[in-house]
């Protein structure tokens, strides 16, 4: 939803150089598809992995994997990702931190996966991961469920995403030859869509990946409330909408999204299967479905199906405590990700007890409050790698 907030307003598509057009889309590389059946290991392990390009910095080493992890419904999956390492020794206290990395909305098509779109130097979030990487910290960026590998993504499923993210620190902390190991200290960054996956991430932490030494989790502009989306409908990011629809249908196949489809519907879901925002197909998109209503695109709501009503629930965040320490904050202005449903899982996760810094940035809209929160973030992972503890303000 980072993307979203500036993209599908301005509708901007970036140049793409030579480079990318020469390289293989994910869907067209063998290396995105996961051998059948999977070999048996553990949620984190890696399956296989190569050296990649990173254009932002020749000061880093680069490599993309494939690694296990689960969905929502716990069923081993394979997720690819990438794990970058400063090529410079360390020379912080204690050992090197890893921070894994999670990314703002990109998409529901394989070539939004950020393993490919950081290997052509066209990751709208590259900047920032290299300005982690210049305080020494490795990064672990995981390209979700459904993005460059078979199978549709599943767009805003905390359920799913938490665990790609733990299980790509995970994976990260095995490769061989990166320095990083069982007792790496661990941080979680996200914002947006990255913000909801960074609070999963924390709330399963304990339970799903004890074994990860991790420190503290930044999360911003989440979405947390998940049927709070439905106030996107008949603004101009109704497709944010109908994109967590695809994300679901894709996660909890039994809610069988197809039935609920009209024509224009069915036409829409062709089209967003392989959208990225950073693309020259998301004008066309976006006019399609800015300011339209859920029934212009189906025979009857989903959102009203209990079935669906009972989905949506198990992703909302706040009932679970985190086990370690997070910085939450939400700009107040926010368009696309309500600030109300986000201080909702604030005062939820107060209410149980969670080590908690709430921030709110009170002139800020979307994309503003990803840059105003940046330098915040960064501070709260250093002040956790440094040891010092957490002040929050429950």
């Amino acid at each position: 939803m980072l993307a979203a907030g500036a993209l599908l307003a301005l509708g901007v598509a970036p140049a793409v150089p030579a480079a990318a057009e020469a390289a293989p889309v994910p869907s067209a590389d063998p290396f995105y598809r996961p051998p059948s059946p999977l070999p048996a290991g553990r949620p984190g392990d890696v399956i296989r992995s190569r050296p990649a390009a990173f254009p932002v910095s020749s000061a880093v080493t680069s490599t993309q994997v494939l690694y296990q992890s689960e969905n929502a419904t716990g069923r081993t999956i394979a997720v690819s990702g990438t794990v970058l390492v400063p090529k410079a020794p360390w020379t912080g206290k204690g050992a090197r931190p890893l921070v894994s990395y999670a990314v703002g909305t990109r998409g529901l098509g394989d070539a939004c996966a950020p393993s490919y779109t950081l290997a052509q130097g066209l990751d709208y979030e590259e900047l920032f991961i290299n300005d982690l990487l210049n305080k020494g910290w490795a990064v672990a960026v995981t390209d979700m469920e459904g993005l460059g590998t078979p199978g549709g993504h599943t767009y805003v499923v905390g359920q799913s995403e938490g665990r790609a993210v733990l299980d790509m620190a995970r994976a990260a902390e095995r490769l061989p030859g990166t320095g990083l190991t069982a007792a790496t200290p661990v941080g979680v960054f996200g914002y947006s869509q990255g913000g909801g996956s960074a609070g999963w991430a924390a709330q399963l932490a304990a339970t799903y990946a004890p074994d990860l030494d991790l420190k503290g989790v930044a999360a911003g502009g989440i979405p947390g409330k998940m049927l709070s989306l439905r106030s996107l409908e008949g603004g101009p990011f109704t497709g944010l909408l109908l994109m967590a629809a695809l994300g679901y249908d894709s996660a909890y196949p039994e809610l069988n999204l197809d039935s609920y489809l009209n024509d224009n519907g069915r036409k829409i879901k062709a089209r967003y299967s392989d959208l990225c925002l950073l693309s020259f197909d998301l004008a066309p998109v976006a006019v399609d479905t800015a300011f339209r209503h859920i029934g212009d695109f189906t025979t009857r709501n989903p959102v009203d199906d209990p079935a669906w009503v009972a989905r949506f629930n198990a992703n909302d965040l706040g009932g679970i405590k985190p086990g370690v320490p997070v910085f939450q904050y939400h700009a107040l202005l926010d368009e696309v990700v309500l600030f109300d449903q986000a201080d909702a899982v604030h005062k939820d996760w107060c209410k149980n007890g969670a080590d908690l810094t709430w921030k709110t940035y009170p002139f800020a809209e979307h994309l503003l409050g990803f840059l105003w929160g940046w330098p915040d973030s960064v501070a709260f992972l250093n002040d956790r790698f440094q040891g010092r503890p957490a002040t929050g303000n429950c």
